[in-house]
């Protein structure tokens, strides 16, 4: 019996449980059950750089455990509505046990207490002292070594301040 005679739900158990067996990607699906998220609160909670998260992130939705939805300025991220019901069954007590006892869960927690709290989402582009388009970034993304610092970037914006007489 070769892999293509499963049956597809046995693919779906496949990839949900290829998906939760890398330790980032089950930290992920742990704060996303709490609540949804954008990546710049992500990025916050367990402290890692926009490109890789983007990158577990991507594994995840492709298994089909997170969605991604648009509100307003910000990509926020969430637990599938078809998933939560399977993941609940699948980590439900193993998961809230082992958090009790993990440094790192139990750090997850408190730092995502603290960006409720804090505001890190919306506190990212209001208290950055200037503005989107003067970073040449999005909202949640972070910029390079230094904001708008990008030779393209550059070029573009003395293009423009040179046909706008600026």
């Amino acid at each position: 019996m070769g892999s293509g005679d499963y049956p597809m739900s046995m693919k779906n158990a496949v990839e949900i449980f290829k998906a939760l067996s890398d330790q980032t990607r089950l930290r992920i699906v742990v704060l996303l059950m709490q609540r949804e998220l954008c990546v710049c609160e992500l990025m916050f909670i367990l402290k890692m750089e926009q490109s890789r998260l983007s990158h577990q992130l991507r594994i995840l939705r492709e298994a089909g455990l997170v969605e991604d939805i648009r509100k307003g300025r910000w990509m926020i991220y969430r637990i599938s509505g078809s998933a939560r019901k399977r993941l609940r069954a699948v980590l439900g007590e193993t998961v809230r046990a082992e958090a009790g006892k993990s440094a790192s869960a139990l750090d997850d927690i408190g730092r995502l207490n603290l960006c409720v709290r804090e505001k890190i989402r919306f506190r990212r582009a209001v208290n950055s002292g200037t503005s989107k388009e003067e970073k040449g970034t999005r909202p949640g993304s972070t910029p390079g070594p230094a904001a708008g610092a990008h030779p393209r970037g550059m070029k573009r914006r003395k293009k423009k301040e040179q046909r706008h007489g600026q």
